[in-house]
């Protein structure tokens, strides 16, 4: 049983990338939250290489004066996201939420990267 929830959801992670593989087809959406911001990066897990990343971190957000690591922050960096893979044409992805639960910010961040055009 797991000690801590950091421990846990390391554990959880671990079983789902078992499962959870990027493709040159079909690459990984990865999904990394903190206490104050929200990351996401689209994955070629065959070359080892991040192609598109979007964070609350980035400069659309800088001059938001609200904490970052909220649900509307999220969605917006899931349409960034979208909209980032879209140029590059990427166009279809595998969700891999790293252990987290899909609810609240996560949940966020997937539909509105779904409502901005990727499918998983």
């Amino acid at each position: 049983m797991a000690e801590d929830k950091k421990e846990g959801r390391e554990r959880r992670h671990e079983r789902i990338r078992k499962k959870v593989f990027g493709t040159p087809e079909r690459l990984r959406l990865s999904v990394y939250r903190s206490l104050n911001h929200i990351y996401a990066q689209i994955i070629d897990d065959f070359k080892g290489r991040t192609i598109v990343s979007a964070s609350s971190l980035d400069k659309e957000f800088k001059d938001k004066k609200s904490h970052k690591g909220n649900i509307e922050t999220a969605k917006e960096v899931g349409g960034l996201i979208a909209k980032r893979a879209l140029e590059k044409d990427i166009k279809k992805v595998v969700f891999d939420r790293s252990g987290y639960l899909y609810h609240g910010r996560v949940r966020a961040l997937a539909e509105a990267a779904r409502e901005g055009g990727l499918e998983f």
